[in-house]
């Protein structure tokens, strides 16, 4: 245990030293606004996501006023982030169900510690321990890493835990996680597997972690890096 906290945090120190400290909304997101924002972001590129919430922000004034909003109406607007009917489902599913509960708002997981309120949140259809934990981390300031699918190939590549799924590794890599690294830890990975750590032909060769990697299958063909793709939606939810 010991161990991987050493080597958490040397991995987020080499980060840094290649990405820099990421930049982060100077105040915290409401949760809703965040929990709806990570819905919009699954299985797609943080880009047309924003664009998604845009559109939804843009065209409905409050939550308040989306669940009034016919689920195939959701569909279309936020057509361009991808698995819309899916999409669209777990926001009216969660929409519905805070409407039930008297309150169109999730301001209780504030109340709550990181397991009961990611239990809480995962309880409602479609929303699932990466959608939950992005809510802790971005918009309630948690020390809590949210594991995509970058974060798991590449926690795993280096050797920092040994897990078959995104949700095993989160539960793996958040037990006794380094203090008040999270955020840079998460965002700087996520930049890793984004243009060097990539799911084939990973740019071993001009990786900043490649003296720490522990992954058998190295590759030195490439010789430059790919394109910067450092926009991250999760730090550009606004109210």
């Amino acid at each position: 245990m010991r161990s991987r906290r050493i080597l958490i945090n040397k991995v987020n120190n080499l980060l840094i030293k290649k990405f820099g400290i990421p930049p982060r909304n100077k105040k915290l997101p409401d949760p809703l606004d965040m929990l709806i924002a990570t819905i919009l972001s699954q299985n797609t590129n943080d880009n047309n996501s924003y664009k998604a919430y845009q559109n939804l922000k843009s065209r409905y004034k409050s939550w308040n006023e989306l669940v009034n909003v016919k689920r195939v109406t959701i569909e279309s607007v936020i057509r361009v982030a991808g698995l819309a009917r899916q999409k669209s489902e777990a926001i009216k599913n969660l929409l519905d169900s805070l409407k039930r509960s008297g309150n169109i708002s999730i301001d209780f997981v504030k109340q709550l510690d990181d397991h009961t309120a990611i239990e809480r949140l995962t309880s409602y259809k479609g929303i699932g321990v990466k959608t939950a934990s992005c809510v802790l981390l971005f918009a309630l300031d948690r020390n809590v890493c949210p594991v995509d699918t970058h974060v798991h190939r590449t926690t795993n590549r280096i050797g920092i835990v040994s897990e078959k799924n995104p949700d095993k590794t989160f539960f793996a890599l958040n037990n006794n996680f380094p203090d008040k690294i999270a955020h840079s830890f998460h965002t700087n990975l996520i930049r890793l597997g984004r243009e060097i750590c990539t799911p084939t032909k990973p740019g071993c060769g001009i990786c900043p972690l490649l003296q720490v990697c522990k992954y058998s299958n190295k590759n030195f063909d490439q010789k430059k890096e790919g394109s910067k793709r450092d926009f991250m939606l999760l730090d550009n939810v606004t109210h």
